[in-house]
């Protein structure tokens, strides 16, 4: 008798982070729902996230990868649930119950679900990052893309576009949305993003990157095109010599 499919794909990637999977493993693991798969691809770790994986309650795939992007779509490939979500080694749902609270908001079956997140700015501190309206995307990514929920039976052949180092996710998101006709937000935090990976470390690439996207998909006129990318500037500008102003308007749709 073959297996009934799962609720949600939890995709990870991890690459020497046994500090971060262990994060990862504790939040999935307090899920007061098991209505899904947890699905690890490793590029070949070889230090103390090894015996982690050996312990994991996972279908695990070690092997060298060509980056983050490349893994992901080892992940689409390996995925059997109804909808995946990015959630990689540092990376935790919000709470206990974020996933049966998802759950409870697929009743109409959406093609994609996004929610807020919270943001690490200390130990044990979080700042609420409130998603913006997802038909605003040519603004840039309107939640961390660990808030997203992509119904997998739509993603078909569309993948993360590795020529993307660090907008990748931002370019998947606005191709799958150009399909999608339903969508559903949850105005609740999904997850716990762990500050400082490769698209905060490198903003002025991930810049060049988005600009480069929306000129491609024609998410907005070529004047506009710019003026975002301005705005992004004063955006991070803001962000570092005027936290507390960012985050008040961050709790702004």
């Amino acid at each position: 008798m073959p297996e009934t499919r799962k609720k949600f794909t939890l995709a990870t990637v991890v690459l020497n982070n046994a500090d971060g999977l262990q994060k990862t493993w504790n939040s999935i693991d307090f899920q007061t729902i098991k209505d899904f798969e947890w699905l690890i691809q490793d590029g070949g770790s070889t230090d103390e996230t090894r015996a982690l994986l050996n312990k994991a309650p996972a279908i695990i795939q070690s092997e060298q990868d060509n980056g983050i992007y490349d893994a992901m779509n080892r992940l689409i490939e390996r995925a059997n649930g109804e909808y995946i979500l990015f959630l990689n080694a540092g990376d935790a749902l919000a709470t206990s119950q974020t996933l049966e609270l998802i759950q409870n908001n697929l009743i109409k079956s959406p093609d994609f679900v996004y929610g807020d997140a919270l943001e690490e700015s200390q130990i044990n501190i979080f700042n609420t990052k409130t998603a913006r309206n997802y038909q605003k995307i040519a603004l840039g990514m309107f939640t961390h893309h660990q808030s997203m929920l992509y119904k997998a039976s739509l993603i078909g052949d569309l993948r993360y576009d590795e020529e993307y180092k660090i907008a990748a996710d931002y370019d998947f998101t606005a191709r799958f949305l150009q399909k999608a006709k339903t969508v559903h937000y949850i105005p609740t935090p999904i997850c716990i993003f762990e500050a400082g990976g490769l698209s905060q470390q490198q903003t002025k690439q991930g810049r060049i990157e988005q600009f480069q996207i929306r000129k491609n998909l024609n998410l907005c006129s070529p004047a506009k095109n710019h003026i975002i990318t301005t705005l992004q500037r004063i955006n991070l500008a803001l962000r570092k010599v005027a936290p507390n102003l960012y985050w008040s308007l961050r709790q702004q749709r």
